[in-house]
C-alpha cells in the first residue's frame, strides 16, 4: 500500500535508537507519573530534490493503544512527553497523516526514568510504482473522507477519554466498512481498557480476519489471551506475531512468557533471547525470566549470570542487594 505525501516521497526510518535511562525522583502513580520520554527528530532530506515535511506529529500510546498525547514538532527539532506513570507505551511518527515510524517505549521500573529516544528518518522521493518503504505503511487502511473523519472523531474522543463516544463511532465505521481492519483493532482496544475482554478478543479476531499480517492486534491479543490465563491460545497468535514481525521484541517477549506460563521453559528460551537480542535495554526484564527458569531447573550459575547482565542495564534496581548477593554465591569463578 502506498502512502500517498507531499511530492510523492516517503519517509525511510533508518535508526530509532539511543535510549538513555536516568534515575528520578518517583510520583505518585494515582495522579500521574514524573517520567519523561523525549529525543531529537532529525530528518536528512539529502537524497530528494522535492518538498520536504515541515512538520511532523508524534503521538504518544499507551501498549494497549490508547493515544495519551499528541504534538506536533517541526523537522530537526526535539520532542518531549513528561509526567508519565509506568508502563509500555508505543511511540508513532506520522506524516500528514501517515504512520511512517512506531516502536515501544517501557517505563517498568518502581524508579522513575528519563528516556531519551532519538530518531532518524530519511526523506526519499519513491517511483510511482514502487511499494513505499515506510515502517508500517502496510497497516495504513486508506478509507473515505467521511469515515476517515469519524476515525479521526474517535481517536480524538479516546484521547479525552470518553470511550462510549469512541464506541460509537467505530461501529458506525465497521458497519459501514466491516474490512477497515485498524477500527476493529481501535474497538478491541477500548474493550479491553473498559475490561469487555469478550468483546475485545472478538475485534482483535475481526481485524486480524481482515488483515492476518497486523502485527499491533496479533500482540494485542496475545496479551489479552495472557491476561485471561488462555496461555494456548497466545502462543497461536503470538507465533503468528513473530513469523509477521521477526523484527519485534513485545512479540518475541511475549511469546516466550506464554511459553513460560505452560511450563515449556525450553521453548521459551530462544524467544527470550530474541528479545533481548533485539531490545536489551527495555526487555531487560526477560533476563529475570530467564534467572527464575534457570534456577528452578537447578542451573544457578546460568540464574547468577543473567542477574548479573541484568544490572548492568538496571542498576538502579530495587532489591539489586538480594541479587548481588546470588550471584556471589553461585557464580563460577
Amino acid at each position: 500500500m502506498k502512502i500517498k505525501l507531499i511530492s510523492l516521497a516517503v519517509l525511510l526510518v533508518l535508526l530509532a535508537f539511543g535510549t538513555r535511562q536516568v534515575q528520578c525522583q518517583r510520583g505518585d502513580n494515582r495522579t500521574g507519573g514524573s517520567n519523561t520520554v523525549y529525543g531529537d527528530i532529525t530528518v536528512n532530506e539529502g537524497q530528494t530534490t522535492g518538498l520536504k515535511p515541515i512538520a511532523l506529529d508524534v503521538l504518544l500510546y499507551t501498549e494497549s493503544g490508547d493515544l495519551v498525547s499528541r504534538q506536533r514538532v517541526q523537522s530537526n527539532t526535539r520532542y518531549r512527553f513528561v509526567n508519565l506513570t509506568d508502563g509500555r507505551y508505543q511511540i508513532v511518527v506520522e506524516v500528514e497523516n501517515n504512520e511512517v515510524a512506531r516502536f515501544p517505549v517501557s517505563l517498568s521500573s518502581p524508579f522513575k526514568h528519563e528516556i531519551r529516544q532519538d530518531i532518524e528518518l530519511q526523506w526519499r522521493e519513491s517511483s510511482s510504482n514502487a511499494r513505499a518503504a515506510v515502517v508500517s505503511a502496510a497497516d495504513k487502511y486508506n478509507r473515505p473522507a467521511k469515515q476517515e473523519s469519524a476515525f479521526d472523531n474517535a481517536t480524538a474522543a479516546i484521547e479525552k477519554k470518553q470511550y462510549d463516544q469512541a464506541l460509537l463511532l467505530l461501529r458506525q465505521v465497521v458497519e459501514t466498512d466491516p474490512n477497515d481492519f485498524q477500527a476493529w483493532e481501535r474497538l478491541a482496544t477500548i474493550y479491553f481498557i473498559q475490561k469487555n475482554f469478550a468483546g475485545a478478543e472478538k475485534s482483535y479476531l475481526e481485524a486480524i480476519k481482515r488483515h492476518p499480517g497486523y502485527a499491533v492486534a496479533l500482540i494485542s491479543l496475545g496479551r489479552l489471551r495472557i491476561a485471561q490465563k488462555n496461555f494456548d491460545g497466545a502462543v497461536e497468535v503470538l507465533t503468528q506475531a513473530v513469523q509477521v514481525e521477526p523484527g519485534s521484541p513485545q512479540a518475541n517477549y511475549f511469546l516466550g512468557e506464554a511459553y513460560l506460563q505452560l511450563k515449556k521453559g525450553s521453548k521459551a528460551v530462544p524467544y527470550l533471547y530474541e528479545a533481548l537480542k533485539l531490545d536489551p535495554v527495555r526487555m531487560a526484564e526477560a533476563r529475570l525470566r530467564l534467572a527464575a527458569l534457570y534456577h528452578a531447573a537447578g542451573m544457578k550459575d546460568k540464574a547468577a549470570v543473567e542477574y548479573e547482565q541484568f544490572l548492568k542495564v538496571q542498576p538502579d534496581y530495587p532489591d539489586r542487594k538480594r541479587l548481588e548477593e546470588y550471584i556471589s554465591a553461585n557464580k563460577k569463578q
